[in-house]
């Protein structure tokens, strides 16, 4: 049976892959350290699900609007004036299937074929495959740890051509953790000035997870001049604890959030209906449980972060600002030979770590950055502990 050419780019997620073998091997009883996960390890609030058995009970099972009901819109407008200071009309505004989903739709609205998506490496794994199914080209750029994981204006500059549709900026930082100062996201924006037919995507789902002293600062709120041709990616899932709500927002100009408007009506119609008003409810809260979780972040981070930079060959640094994945550089060990296998690149490094010493995390040649593997720390600290000693352990015994 015949499959599409825009199907047959697409490449299968390494992380799912992976994170599969890892349960299968967990449900044969088989103790596996899991540092995989993209998604925070403590459970939604319980004031925000009891708003969703309350809906249910009253009945709230009806389609609305494609783009979402009147109270998830207006709580996207609270979170832009309390956490950007930026006014946004509803027709600037759309609520979608998860940031994924928003990000999908922003694609396929601003990419023909042929255009051009500058993508910073390392980077989000769904990016380039997205551009891919818009029948875009990716532009990957890579910007090592050499660079603290951040490209600068002088790649930028480079990478934009007459045929370049938008640029990626994500900040902070999947997989790397890394967040953009102030000064270098206004010098990137002095480059994109320049180039007024660059649309930029500036996703922004882990915004709220960041690490003193670093400091999240948003493209929009800096260079208020780019706002007609920036889109601001944000979400419930990372800061709320809700990735399985499967909720995202974007905020952009209004004919392309028209456009995308429109495309969402023919996939998915509206997001849930029962789940808006809870959303709401978690965005205009206090956010106290946020600040504790943040808290516990921060402390498993440095424990992961000295562990790794601790074992011979690696080399966390820098070390991450926000998000709760660290990024460490394993390069150091290729060429060894570990339980008989000799590791070359991250996914050999990956396969056999999760094989042989039971720990499971993800190669950074996902993130387009073949040096590393990605750990997330949205887990326990005796997860990290084992984890770091079957690491230490499974190291020191290779070849």
């Amino acid at each position: 049976m015949k499959v599409s050419q825009r199907c047959s780019k697409l490449s299968p997620s390494l992380t799912l892959a992976l994170t599969a073998k890892a349960k299968a091997l967990r449900a044969e009883g088989i103790d596996v350290m899991s540092f995989g996960a993209g998604e925070p390890d403590f459970d939604t609030p319980d004031f925000v699900k009891q708003v969703v058995v309350e809906d249910l009970k009253a009945g709230k099972t009806k389609y609305t609007a494609a783009k979402g009901g009147p109270e998830i819109l207006e709580a996207v407008q609270f979170l832009l004036k309390r956490d950007y200071n930026l006014e946004y009309d509803v027709p600037e505004l759309l609520v979608s299937v998860g940031g994924k989903h928003s990000l999908y739709n922003i694609f396929q609205a601003i990419v023909d074929p042929g255009d051009e998506v500058i993508i910073p490496s390392p980077f989000w794994l769904s990016y380039p495959d997205q551009v891919k199914a818009a029948d875009g080209e990716p532009v990957v750029v890579p910007c090592g740890p050499e660079q603290n994981f951040k490209i600068t204006p002088d790649q930028l500059a480079k990478a934009i051509t007459p045929k370049t549709a938008a640029f990626i900026f994500n900040s902070p930082n999947n997989p790397t953790g890394a967040v953009y100062t102030k000064a270098e996201i206004l010098a990137l924006a002095d480059v994109l000035k320049k180039h007024p037919h660059v649309v930029i995507v500036s996703d922004d789902l882990y915004m709220k997870l960041v690490y003193a002293p670093a400091e999240f600062h948003s493209i929009v709120s800096l260079a208020p001049e780019l706002k007609e041709r920036t889109i601001i990616v944000n979400g419930w899932s990372k800061a709320y604890a809700m990735t399985g709500w499967r909720l995202g927002w974007l905020a952009g100009p209004a004919p392309l959030v028209k456009a995308m408007t429109s495309l969402q009506s023919h996939s998915t119609s509206n997001v849930t209906t029962f789940i808006q008003r809870a959303a709401a409810v978690a965005a205009k809260s206090n956010e106290g449980f946020l600040h504790e979780w943040v808290k516990t972040f921060d402390e498993r981070r440095k424990l992961l972060v000295d562990g790794l930079n601790a074992l011979p060959g690696v080399s966390c640094k820098p070390a991450p600002q926000g998000a709760f994945y660290a990024f460490p550089d394993i390069s150091g060990l290729y060429g060894k030979t570990f339980a008989g296998k000799k590791v070359t690149n991250s996914l050999e490094f990956a396969d056999v770590a999760l094989e042989k010493a039971r720990v499971s995390v993800v190669p950074g040649v996902a993130f387009g950055e073949d040096r590393c593997v990605r750990l997330s720390y949205a887990t326990s600290n005796q997860t990290i502990e084992t984890g770091l000693q079957r690491l230490r352990e499974f190291i020191e015994a290779a070849g």
